[in-house]
């Protein structure tokens, strides 16, 4: 049937949209997307200062994360200096950042937090308002008075969005290599068919946005440095060689627009921004660039991002060395670092972690340079022991296990615990899903881009067996951090009604795919019975996440026998914490417990609430509390080779606040119908001497077994991570005593160490 002109335009609409997602993909995270609104579209015009100002220059430097922050320095009077922090004040920060090119300052430190400068301190006791052309504009005592040291060095942090068509103004000219590169935007533009198709782009020419306009690069004083810079930045761990004849040939052929400088980079820096300008392409004649050709450069993606041509991506995130690993990240290419030694995984302390040390991480990886370096267990605490300290890298190493670092200093706690942001590739996966009809960018129905008849069109998610695991994969897909609900009905989103069609059903993801795509689901017919519109699924996200752990020592060192009479556990009886068997057993034959005391931390960075809501928890009249979990753990006994032989029916639980770590106060109790959970910070303890606090072992022979504890079984609640939910204990029971030992953390010891608890490798024991 012929398509109506209106259903034509659609489809046409959602193509076009499809393509422009696509090609913006690369770029959107640097500086404004191609037709922004706005102030994109107006011609820049550079600030007229008054006659008699002082001419001065800027730039961000010091121990940087990023390239939009640092100390600020002054060039006057042919020397750099730096700028007091007495008086200083946002308004400052605003001048400073604009006249830099940044659209804004978001904020200011005081102090040298970036390093102690070097030479002049130019101003001191700086006022302004925020509205001047330049900072040689504020009030001050004069340059170069003042009674200040350079620990009270201040810097800035601006915006990393360009003001847009901002041109770089350089009124120094005899000391330009010592200015940061300033342009509005970087890309690489693929420029041979075969590499056009391809996503992530990994080869093309550098361009840069100057002045509201794309230019090349003159390749004269290119050095491999600045392409190992300019891959870092686009998530590329490396750089290779390309084939240049072929470019030559393309390069005659066309006339190209190049940017007025060259680049000089260390090869360490985490973005373009940071190097330092080259020579004048001016300067060497009439024309910029007379013996070379557009800079290209050619990038190695890591293993989790070999280029398609848009299908058969890796289907899960891997990690590419087994002696690294990021825990506790919300997206692709953050969390806390930790590395393996004799056969443990523990973290690294933050003393000295910086940008250099943190890409070593990135790179290792298979991703690009580091965006941020992370202090002060920002992505969450880990376990085990702190195997780094004082680390210090050149930033060119292979791995981090080949930097230096302090192999005596002790006395740092997890609290230290360093972490990383990498830059990854722009994959484009954010551009096929959205969230619709939410009250704020972190909720919504979910809906996805599908192909259907030939064209794309968007629809809904079947919400059959809709889970924590699926949402969390549409919430890392989306940037938008952990999922913090999975919802199978969503009447009360209004969603897109074109949308409304269900596109996407029989979803199953393990959770560590980083897109919704690559789960499982059923193909081109989906199979709904309830079909989308306000059934169709739905997420919240959040930016963190709690993560329980539960401490393997507490364990180890309560475990016991006890022979208690039957007519002393009615209660448990009832709640269905005994072996099926005692539903036979006289009231005077006696049950054999394995008991133990569990104490579960929450590590993470947001506390742990049920999924149910007050109305819907149970009250327990034997135990006098409601309990706000239905499942909440499992203990189970296990021979060798992973069977079952006994089962502890901890069904349901009451959450709340046993005891915190210094300075942090209690929230949650279970008396008085109290609000139910887990503090950051804070463990719930359940004593080995409380009711269902264990393993009905009556029924087992002596022998050798694997005692396991899994909290949080179903995934009913998000958590930044799931793989620390599950412990193990190698156990010996000889018919009179037990013994409890070797009792970790999943995922603590190497892949070797962990042979000896078969099949339990990992934490993918429910029902996936």
């Amino acid at each position: 049937a012929a398509m109506s002109p209106p259903a034509c335009l659609i489809c046409c609409l959602a193509a076009v949209l499809w393509l422009s997602v696509l090609c913006q993909a690369q770029y959107e995270q640097w500086g404004y997307p191609e037709g922004y609104p706005g102030p994109a579209q107006e011609h820049y015009q550079p600030p007229q200062l008054p006659p008699d100002t002082p001419k001065i220059q800027l730039r961000l430097t010091g121990d940087k994360r990023k390239h939009n922050e640092g100390r600020v320095e002054v060039f006057y009077n042919g020397e750099w200096g730096t700028v007091c922090d007495d008086d200083f004040s946002i308004h400052a920060a605003q001048v400073v950042c604009r006249e830099l090119g940044y659209l804004e300052a978001i904020s200011w430190s005081p102090a040298s937090k970036y390093g102690k400068g070097e030479g002049r301190i130019w101003l001191d006791n700086v006022h302004c308002t925020g509205k001047e052309k330049s900072l040689a504009l504020c009030s001050s005592n004069g340059f170069g008075v003042s009674d200040c040291k350079h620990t009270e060095d201040v810097g800035v942090v601006c915006s990393d969005k360009r003001i847009p068509g901002f041109k770089f103004i350089n009124s120094l000219t005899n000391n330009i290599e010592s200015l940061n590169i300033q342009v509005e935007d970087v890309r690489i533009r693929a420029i041979l068919a075969t590499y056009r198709k391809r996503i992530p782009v990994t080869e093309g020419y550098v361009e840069v946005k100057d002045g509201g306009k794309w230019k090349q690069i003159c390749n004269e004083d290119w050095t491999q440095m600045n392409s190992r810079v300019i891959c870092g930045m686009f998530g590329f761990p490396g750089e290779r060689k390309y084939n240049a004849r072929v470019y030559k040939m393309f390069s005659r052929k066309r006339k190209h627009t190049y940017w007025d400088y060259s680049v000089n980079c260390t090869g360490n820096e985490a973005h373009l921004s940071s190097c330092k300008m080259g020579n004048s392409m001016v300067e060497k004649g009439n024309s910029t660039c007379q013996q070379g050709m557009p800079v290209v450069v050619s990038c190695v993606a890591g293993r989790a991002f070999a280029p398609s041509t848009m299908i058969g991506y890796r289907k899960a995130f891997r990690q590419e060395q087994p002696l690294v690993r990021l825990k506790g990240g919300a997206i692709v290419g953050e969390g806390r670092v930790e590395v393996l030694k004799n056969g443990e995984w523990g973290t690294i302390c933050d003393d000295n972690w910086n940008i250099l040390a943190a890409t070593v991480v990135c790179r290792e990886l298979g991703f690009g340079s580091a965006k941020e370096a992370l202090s002060g267990a920002r992505l969450g605490q880990g376990m085990g022991p702190v195997h780094m300290n004082e680390v210090e890298c050149s930033g060119f190493e292979k791995s981090i296990t080949e930097c230096f670092f302090n192999k005596d200093s002790l006395g740092c706690s997890h609290e230290e615990d360093a972490g990383v942001r990498c830059n990854v590739p722009a994959m484009g996966f954010e551009g096929r899903l959205r969230l619709s009809g939410g009250r704020n960018p972190f909720e919504g129905r979910v809906e996805v881009l599908a192909e259907k008849n030939g064209s794309l069109v968007w629809g809904t998610v079947c919400s059959d067996g809709w889970g924590t695991m699926e949402a969390m994969v549409v919430c890392r897909q989306l940037g938008l951090g952990f999922a913090n609900h999975a919802f199978q009905e969503t009447w009360y989103w209004p969603g897109e009604v074109s949308a409304d069609d269900v596109v996407m059903s029989g979803v199953k993801c393990s959770g560590t795919e980083m897109s919704l795509s690559h789960c499982l689901h059923d193909g081109q017919n989906p199979n709904c019975p309830k079909g989308g519109a306000r059934f169709a699924a739905g997420v919240s996200c959040s930016e963190t996440a709690p993560d329980l752990v539960l401490n393997p020592q507490a364990v180890e060192q309560t475990t016991y026998l006890e022979d208690r009479p039957m007519f002393m556990l009615q209660c448990a009886h009832e709640e269905n914490c005994l072996a099926s068997s005692a539903n036979n057993a006289p009231a005077n034959a006696y049950r054999r417990l394995l008991r133990f005391s569990s104490q579960i931390h929450n590590n993470g960075q947001s506390d742990f609430r049920p999924k149910a809501g007050r109305h819907s928890w149970i009250w327990h009249d034997c135990h006098r509390h409601y309990h706000s979990m239905e499942v909440f753990t499992h203990y189970d006994l296990l021979s060798l080779n992973g069977t079952k032989v006994a089962e502890g029916h901890k069904a349901s639980f009451c959450l709340e606040d046993s005891e915190c770590e210094e300075g942090i106060h209690k929230r949650y109790e279970c008396a008085n119908f109290g609000e139910q959970g887990i503090t950051v910070g804070c463990w719930d303890t359940y004593r080995h001497d409380i009711d269902c606090q264990w393993v009905d072992i009556t029924d087992v022979k002596p022998g050798d077994y694997i005692f396991q504890v899994v909290i949080n079984p179903n995934y009913e609640v998000a958590e930044s991570d799931f793989t620390n939910n599950i412990m193990k204990c190698r156990c010996r029971y000889d018919g009179h005593r037990i013994w409890m030992y070797s009792c970790h953390i999943g995922g603590s010891f190497s892949a070797e160490t962990e042979n000896t608890f078969p099949g339990l490798i990992n934490n993918q024991i429910s029902h996936r």
